[in-house]
């Protein structure tokens, strides 16, 4: 069983830059597709980015790419979410997810068994 637990949300002007954590527990993370969804209030969840564990693919919405950047930690089994230059339409929950590979696509949150409580982003603007 996996555990994963996100930290590092909060509040943050318009342009300005968080770093999203997310520490795998339960089990070493290796083989698994690690994932970083949001969802706004009155919204669906969306697909924000995603890597291999291996860390030689990587994934991202168009409204973000550009913007962040997915990345993960062998030695410390956490995944990362660095975000730039933050606008008001990336406040969200964001959520770590997991996946046991093979999946058929990233972007479809069906294919992820794994999921953090998730962590709130709110950017002002």
């Amino acid at each position: 069983q996996v555990q994963l637990a996100e930290s590092g949300g909060g509040l943050v002007q318009a342009g300005g830059s968080l770093t999203l954590s997310c520490a795998v527990s339960g089990r070493t993370a290796s083989r698994l597709v690690m994932g970083w969804f949001r969802q706004a209030p009155g919204k669906e969840r969306e697909f924000v980015a995603a890597i291999t564990w291996s860390g030689r693919n990587t994934h991202y919405s168009d409204s973000v790419k550009g913007r962040f950047t997915i990345a993960r930690d062998i030695f410390n089994n956490t995944a990362y979410l660095q975000m730039n230059n933050l606008n008001s339409e990336d406040t969200a929950l964001y959520y770590c997810s997991a996946a046991e590979p093979p999946i058929r696509t990233v972007v479809d949150s069906d294919e992820f068994e794994y999921w953090g409580q998730g962590t709130q982003v709110t950017v002002s603007s």
